[in-house]
């Protein structure tokens, strides 16, 4: 949102609020005063009740003297005062004894609305300044509450209970100003502290803007930097292929010199049959390696995934032996097959045993489990070694990165592994374990999709 839009919105808020706050306090002094005015009745008719009363028990008593016992009760000197009015036509007669004239009161008093039992509510006048100074009040506005009775003569008593409104008036004046005052002052530190927000928002934009322009840079360098590696290795795996056909003819040339010689021992047939049968896997990796070096796709065949891993753990077992680490494998049945090279799959999932058999040391355990779900195989190595750091996780698939002492690792195993997953469709994961103890990684291939009738 462009920052005049953000300005006009703000200020539309800070105007929406405050005319709502003002509504609601305009709403709150109209029902003090309203409650005011229902204070007066309500005594205007206690009053009634009271001097009813006692015109009942005693009624020779002379009127000045009632009406000074019952008003003591309500009058306030200077802010409620108490009348009477007998009969109709005439003046309002107070404590004191002297006469009071209200044009006003006394046609609201001739039309009789106020019996006792009437409705309070139409029982009481607003009065204006002059009116309240004539009922001996300061010349403020103030409340008449009205109320009557009929004595046993006959006759018919009016009762005024009037308060001047100044504190309520007061009171709702500050309060206004209070909410004037705040609604300026809030909407002020609003608009300042927007107009702060926005210039922050624009420097933080404009340093956002770089640091984004600084991590393309380093992103692409580093992409540039893995290309290069991968290119180097693809290099090496070349140079590496070729030097490593001509050892291998000689090693098959001397087992099929050999094989016939130990025909006659078991043992000893069974070993050359397997240094033949090793020769010959080696010979289809380094094949499998060239092809990926050079940009080819790999040779898929359907396989079991079960199967690739029983044969991954036969080639790892006697290094797990060897460093007195637990492999435990559980392979889930059924597993529908996938479509990939077994030879670059079974050599991925051996570099990860390898490297959880690395990661732990001697008593660890390592579980490696096989299990599929809807739309995938995937192969779940966990090990319970030394751990790794998100940063690292996020660097492991890097050719020549290695964090195990000289002359222990190359930095290839996780690297080949993900350019062999890679090229398969697939995902290898790397991550802490949620313990904070070990490695969890993982092979996800896709399963092939079943072609529709």
């Amino acid at each position: 949102m462009k920052p005049s839009r953000i300005v006009v919105a703000m200020t539309f808020a800070i105007v929406a609020c405050g005319s709502a706050a003002y509504w609601d306090e305009y709403r709150e002094i109209q029902a003090s005063r309203l409650d005011f005015a229902h204070e007066q009745t309500t005594l205007a008719k206690g009053m009634a009740v009271a001097l009813a009363t006692r015109r009942q028990a005693v009624p020779q008593e002379p009127r000045l003297d009632a009406l000074r016992d019952v008003a003591a009760t309500v009058e306030e000197p200077g802010a409620r005062l108490a009348f009477v009015r007998v009969g109709n036509g005439g003046g309002l007669m107070g404590t004191s004894g002297s006469a009071v004239r209200s044009p006003r009161i006394e046609a609201a008093l001739d039309e009789r609305p106020c019996a006792v039992g009437h409705d309070w509510a139409r029982c009481w006048l607003r009065l204006s300044h002059e009116e309240s100074a004539a009922l001996g009040l300061p010349a403020r506005h103030s409340i008449a509450g009205l109320s009557g009775f009929v004595d046993r003569s006959g006759e018919a008593w009016g009762i005024v209970i009037a308060a001047t409104a100044q504190r309520n008036s007061d009171r709702d004046e500050r309060a206004e100003k209070r909410l004037v005052l705040c609604i300026l002052f809030s909407s002020g530190l609003v608009l300042a502290f927007g107009t702060l927000a926005l210039g922050t928002q624009r420097k933080e934009l404009e340093l956002e803007r770089e640091l984004a322009v600084a991590e393309a840079v380093r992103e692409r360098d580093e992409r540039l930097g893995r290309a290069d590696k991968m290119a180097t290795l693809g290099a090496m795996a070349t140079g590496i292929a070729h030097q490593i056909a001509s050892p291998l003819g000689v090693i098959r040339g001397r087992v099929e010199q050999l094989l016939p010689k130990v025909s006659g021992d078991a043992r000893a047939g069974r070993a050359v049959v397997a240094i033949a049968e090793q020769t010959k896997r080696i010979e289809g990796i380094v094949r499998a390696f060239l092809g990926l070096a050079r940009g080819g796709t790999p040779s898929l065949e359907h396989v079991d995934p079960g199967q690739l891993a029983r044969a991954a753990v036969g080639l790892v077992e006697h290094r797990f032996a060897k460093s007195s680490v637990r492999l435990v494998t559980e392979v889930a049945a059924p597993l529908p097959q996938i479509a990939c090279d077994p030879r670059l799959i079974e050599q991925a999932i051996v570099n990860l045993l390898l490297n959880a058999c690395d990661a732990c040391e001697g008593g660890g355990s390592v579980e490696f489990r096989v299990q599929s779900d809807t739309t995938s195989v995937t192969f779940l190595v966990t090990d319970d070694g030394v751990g790794i750091s998100p940063a690292v996780a996020s660097r492991a698939t890097e050719p020549f990165f290695t964090t195990k002492p000289e002359g222990r690792g190359s930095g290839l195993g996780l690297a080949i592994a993900s350019e062999i997953v890679a090229h398969h469709h697939g995902v290898l994961t790397i991550l802490p374990r949620a313990d904070c103890r070990g490695t969890r990684a993982s092979i996800q291939i896709r399963k092939p999709e079943v072609p529709r009738a």
